[in-house]
């Protein structure tokens, strides 16, 4: 049997939470957590460049966001918020939204439960950026040369995301062994 969760400290947007030995922190304004796949059609993954407090530092990142964070999205899908924060980050639209897959963000430190989507037939729409609280600089960079230009941003003092590398696997084995992944 599980024991029941103390609330240690409760912030505007985290909740730090006990049960038995283990502390976590879990989200309050949110139901969900998406990240998105975007490729163009001429093989260029979308990305993000974004600062981020927690870590004091610039980010490469795929384009992401929160389910249900604000009034005006209550009730929305995970599907729904993928397409919200892709347009709104990068400016692009998608023709689908599929999930490929989801599972825990960290689930030594967190309840998040994330949810991976890969956009296909993205069209731009829009200039990107993300909304009023963020200042995002959208990247599109060919699948070939992808690698050399991660080495590059690091070597310029960004971090990188490991979701990326996860991001351009699954691209790049998409293209390489199409037959695979039916």
């Amino acid at each position: 049997m599980t024991e029941p969760a103390e609330v240690l400290y409760e912030g505007k947007y985290l909740r730090f939470m006990r049960r038995g030995s283990w502390e976590y922190a879990e989200r309050k304004d949110c139901t969900g957590v998406v990240f998105i796949v975007a490729m163009t059609a001429e093989r260029k993954i979308v990305l993000c460049e974004q600062y981020r407090v927690p870590v004091g530092r610039t980010i490469i990142e795929i384009p992401a966001g929160l389910v249900e964070d604000k009034a005006e999205f209550e009730n929305e899908t995970m599907e729904t918020a993928a397409r919200r924060e892709l347009l709104e980050e990068t400016g692009y639209e998608a023709e689908t939204m599929t999930l490929l897959f989801q599972g825990p963000a960290a689930p030594g430190s967190s309840s998040a439960i994330i949810h991976f989507y890969l956009a296909g037939g993205i069209r731009k729409k829009g200039p990107g950026g993300g909304d009023e609280t963020e200042n995002i600089r959208v990247h599109e960079v060919a699948l070939e040369n992808a690698d050399t230009w991660l080495r590059g941003m690091e070597a310029a003092g960004h971090l990188i995301d490991p979701k990326v590398f996860s991001a351009l696997h699954l691209l790049q084995s998409r293209i390489f062994n199409p037959g695979e992944n039916a």
